[in-house]
């Protein structure tokens, strides 16, 4: 998150007026977001990218662990988390990735209402062409309904609502 502060000061006024708030993150705020500031989110929509840490850095070319240490700082303030993980064939879709993600909802002590599986598309594509950045996944596919119904089994299977 660029602005914790301005994002603090916004959730806040809304909190004061009544105004539900949500929050979309990768978790990646370390302490840059206090838990003063986690009193104003009522809700929390949390990237978890991978629960490999080899992925995750692939992935994102950041660390997992400040991911996970958001997802309890919320659990323990009694903050709600949908958890969003995008699913993408040959990268994120292994079963022992989904194991560990679960695992990592787990550690969120029952605030996870629902993970949602997010298959891979192509949309984003042309935000990396209007920046010049190397487009990484220019040809990756989305996933098959086969490949997302087995991830959705396999997180229904720790208990977990999934979308």
């Amino acid at each position: 998150m660029m602005q914790p502060a301005f994002v603090s000061r916004v959730f806040h006024a809304a909190k004061e007026m009544g105004v539900h708030t949500c929050l979309d993150t990768s978790g990646f705020l370390n302490t840059n977001y206090t838990d003063e500031m986690i009193d104003d989110i009522d809700l929390c929509l949390l990237d978890v990218k991978s629960g490999d840490e080899e992925t995750y850095h692939k992935v994102t070319g950041g660390l997992l662990q400040p991911t996970i240490d958001f997802g309890r700082r919320l659990a323990k303030a009694g903050k709600k988390i949908w958890v969003r993980f995008v699913l993408v064939p040959g990268l994120t879709d292994s079963e022992e990735n989904i194991e560990n993600v679960a695992r990592i909802c787990e550690s969120f002590d029952g605030a996870v209402e629902h993970i949602d599986v997010l298959g891979f598309h192509q949309l984003g594509r042309p935000k990396w062409h209007e920046l010049r950045i190397p487009y990484p996944l220019e040809h990756q596919k989305g996933p098959s309904a086969a490949l997302k119904k087995r991830v959705t089994e396999q997180f229904q299977s720790h208990g977990f609502v999934v979308y």
